[in-house]
C-alpha cells in the first residue's frame, strides 16, 4: 500500500490503514527512505505522527519531510519487529538507530570428508564442507580456543597443501601440539576420536569428554598400557585446569551481558559473552544515532538488529527494563527455536557481569569521545593551515602501488569528520599504460573516479590529496580541468627531507605554493593518517592482484591446461607452491591430468 502527493496528507492516509500489526516506511520527496518503524496497530502508530497537536522538534523535523508512506502487514507484532530490524539493517534509513557492525564474525572450522580433519580459523562465507563452531566475538577468542585444541587434543591446523607434502613431522609435533597424522604417527581411528572429543569440547560437552577420557584411562591401565594411561591422565588434568581457569562462577551455559552508555551524541554498547559457562571476552559497538534516543531505545534496537542473523543465547541481561522486552524475547525465541529471557533485575554474579560491562562501555565511550575531539581539532587545524572559510567535510586521497610495473593498482580512501569512511573506499586495477608509469596510472584512476562523479554518481570531495609531487599534482589538475570541476582543492603530499615522517611538503593545487607544516602540526597528522591509509589500501590490493596473476600465469603457459584443469590443480595442491612441490605421480592423480601432461607440468617447475 503506498501514497505519494505533492503535499502529503498524513491524516487522510491514516484513514486508509488497518488496525493490524505491520511495518511502515517513510520517504521524502526525492524517494530517500527516512524512517522504518513497526507497530502492533498500524493505524494508531502512524496516526500518532499526524494527529498529535504537539511533537518533539526532532520528530516534527522528520515528519515535515514525509512525501510518501508504505506499509507491510504482518501476522504478529513479533514478525513486525523482525521485519523492521531486517529493513533497518539492509536499507539504513536516515532517522533510525543503526547498528554499524559490518565485520563478519569468526568461527572455528572443522573439515569433513577426510581421514585426518583439520581445525582452523574461519571468517566469511561457509562454503567448505564441515562443521563451523561459533560465532566468536573476536579473532582473539578463536585463536585462544584453537590454542587449547592443540594442547588438549593434538588436532592438526595446517593447510591441506602443507599436510599432503610432509615427509617428516613439523615443529608442532616436537612441541606436543600435533599428533603428526601427516606421517602416520597416529592411526585414523585414534585421530578420529581426538577430533570427536575436540568437537564435543567446543559444543560445551567438556564434562562428557572428561568422563570418556577417565574410562579410557582405566581401560588402558587394566590392559597394562601404562604409557597410554599416563597420556590420558595428563590430558584430563590439563582439561580440568583449563576449565577451572576459564569457568565463570554464576554464568549460565549461554549468557550475554549488555550495557549502553550515551554521551555527546554518541552511544556505546558493550557486550560480555559467556558460552557454556566460559567467558569469551567482550566487544564494543557504536551504533549510529540520527535522532536523540534513550538508552532503552538504543538497547532495544541493538538487540533486535544484532541477534537478527546470529545465534542468540538463552539469557540476555541488561541494566534497565526495556519497554519491548517481552516482544523481543518472543520474536528472538521463535527465530532461535528456544526460549530467550531478557532480564534486568539481577543480583550476585550477574550484577557483577553488568558492572564489568558498564566499566568497559564507559572506558570505550571516553576513548571514542577523546578520539572524535582530536579528529575535530585536526580538521580545524587543516582549515587554518590552508586558509579556508569552512572546515572541510570530505577528504579523498589517491595512491599508486606496483612492483616494477606489475599488477598496478590505484587506491582511493575517504575521510570525514568521524574518520575513515571505509564503505566508500575504492580500488582501480590499472591497464593499458606503460608499466611503471605512475603519472599515467594516476591519471587513469582520477578520470575513472571523477567521470562517475560528473555523471551524478557519488559526491565530490572538498580536498583531494595526491601521494606524490608536482608531476602527480599536475595530472590531477588536468583531469579536473578537463571535466570542468573547479570546487575541489588539490594538494600534493611529497616526501620530506630524507623521507622522514613529519617533514612532508604540501603542494597547493594550481598555485604551486608549498607548505612545510612541521612534525608538530595537527593538520599534517591528519594528512599523514589519510595518506598512510591510502598507501595501505593500495599495497594490499596490489599484492592480491600480483598473487592472482602469478598463480595463473605459469600454468597458462602449458598447452592443454584450461581454466578447469588449472582450478583443479590449484585446489588439489592448495596453490601454485603446492603444485611446484608435487611429483609427477601426485600431479597425475588430479582429475583430468594425464601422465604426459603431468610430466610437462613437472618440467615447467623443475627446468
Amino acid at each position: 500500500m503506498s501514497t505519494a502527493t505533492t503535499q502529503f496528507d498524513g491524516k487522510e492516509f491514516v484513514r486508509t490503514l488497518a488496525n493490524s500489526p505491520g511495518v511502515y516506511r517513510m520517504f521524502d520527496a526525492a524517494g530517500e527512505l527516512l524512517y522504518v518503524g513497526k507497530a502492533g496497530n498500524l493505524k494508531k502508530r502512524v496516526g500518532s505522527y499526524f494527529l498529535k497537536p504537539r511533537m518533539e522538534p526532532r520528530i516534527a523535523a522528520m515528519v515535515a519531510q514525509i512525501a510518501r508512506i508504505e506499509t507491510t502487514l504482518t501476522r504478529t507484532e513479533g514478525e513486525a519487529l523482525l521485519l523492521e530490524s531486517q529493513l533497518i539493517k539492509s536499507l539504513k534509513p536516515r532517522y533510525n538507530i543503526l547498528l554499524r557492525d559490518d565485520k563478519s564474525y569468526p568461527y572455528i572450522y572443522l573439515s569433513a570428508g577426510e581421514d585426518f580433519p583439520r581445525m582452523a580459523f574461519h571468517r566469511g562465507a561457509k562454503r567448505g564442507k564441515g562443521t563451523y563452531f561459533g560465532p566468536f566475538p573476536s579473532a582473539w577468542a578463536v585463536r585462544e580456543s584453537l590454542n587449547h585444541m592443540q594442547k588438549l587434543f593434538l588436532v592438526r591446523q595446517c593447510e591441506d597443501s602443507y599436510f599432503r607434502n610432509r615427509s617428516r613431522p613439523c615443529l608442532q609435533y616436537q612441541i606436543k601440539r600435533c599428533s603428526a597424522p601427516c606421517v602416520n604417527f597416529i592411526g585414523k581411528d585414534e585421530y578420529g576420536e581426538s577430533v570427536r572429543h575436540a568437537a564435543m569440547f567446543l559444543d560445551g560437552k567438556s564434562g562428557e569428554v572428561i568422563d570418556e577420557s577417565i574410562a579410557a584411562m582405566e581401560r588402558a591401565s587394566t590392559a597394562l598400557e601404562f604409557e597410554q594411561a599416563a597420556r590420558l591422565r595428563d590430558q584430563i588434568a590439563t582439561l580440568k585446569r583449563l576449565l577451572a581457569k576459564n569457568y565463570v562462577q554464576g554464568a549460565s551455559a549461554d549468557l550475554d551481558a549488555i550495557v549502553c552508555r550515551l554521551k555527546g551524541g554518541i552511544a556505546c554498547i558493550s557486550v560480555l559473552y559467556f558460552r557454556n559457562g566460559v567467558s569469551l571476552g567482550s566487544r564494543d559497538f557504536f551504533p549510529k544515532l540520527p535522532l536523540a534516543a534513550s538508552q532503552s531505545d538504543v538497547l532495544t534496537s541493538f538487540i533486535a538488529q544484532y541477534y537478527l542473523d546470529k545465534p542468540v543465547p538463552r539469557e540476555l541481561i541488561v541494566e534497565q527494563a526495556l519497554d519491548e522486552a517481552a516482544l523481543l524475547s518472543e520474536a528472538l525465541g521463535a527465530q532461535a527455536g528456544h526460549e530467550v529471557e531478557i532480564k534486568h533485575s539481577v543480583r550476585a554474579e550477574r550484577a557483577r557481569f553488568l558492572e564489568l560491562a558498564a566499566k568497559n562501555a564507559d572506558a570505550a565511550l571516553a576513548a571514542r569521545l577523546a578520539s572524535n575531539e582530536t579528529q575535530r581539532e585536526r580538521f580545524e587545524a587543516l582549515r587554518d593551515l590552508l586558509g579556508l572559510d569552512e572546515v572541510p567535510r570530505r577528504l579523498e586521497c589517491f595512491d599508486i602501488s606496483h612492483t616494477m610495473g606489475e599488477a598496478t593498482v590505484a587506491s582511493c580512501v575517504v575521510y570525514g569528520a568521524d574518520g575513515p569512511e571505509k564503505s566508500q573506499y575504492r580500488r582501480y586495477n590499472i591497464a593499458g599504460i606503460e608499466p611503471g608509469d605512475d603519472y599515467a596510472a594516476m591519471r587513469q584512476a582520477l578520470e575513472r573516479r571523477f567521470q562517475r562523479a560528473q555523471a551524478g554518481e557519488g559526491v565530490l570531495p572538498d580536498i583531494l590529496l595526491i601521494d606524490g609531487g608536482k608531476g602527480q599534482v599536475a595530472q590531477a589538475l588536468e583531469v579536473l580541468s578537463d571535466l570542468a570541476i573547479v570546487t575541489v582543492l588539490v594538494i600534493g603530499v611529497a616526501k620530506g627531507v630524507e623521507r622522514r615522517a613529519g617533514h612532508e611538503t604540501l603542494i597547493l593545487g594550481a598555485s604551486g605554493k608549498t607548505l612545510w607544516p612541521g612534525p608538530e602540526s595537527a593538520a599534517l597528522h591528519l594528512i599523514q593518517n589519510v595518506r598512510d591509509e591510502a598507501h595501505r589500501f593500495a599495497i594490499t590490493g596490489h599484492r592480491k592482484q600480483r598473487q592472482k596473476a602469478r598463480e595463473t600465469s605459469r600454468l597458462e603457459d602449458i598447452a592443454g591446461i584450461g581454466a578447469k584443469r588449472r582450478s583443479a590443480l590449484l585446489k588439489h595442491f592448495g596453490g601454485l607452491a603446492g603444485v611446484g612441490n608435487a611429483g609427477i605421480e601426485e600431479i597425475a592423480q588430479v582429475k583430468g591430468v594425464s601422465r604426459e601432461l603431468a610430466e610437462r607440468i613437472y618440467a615447467l617447475f623443475h627446468a
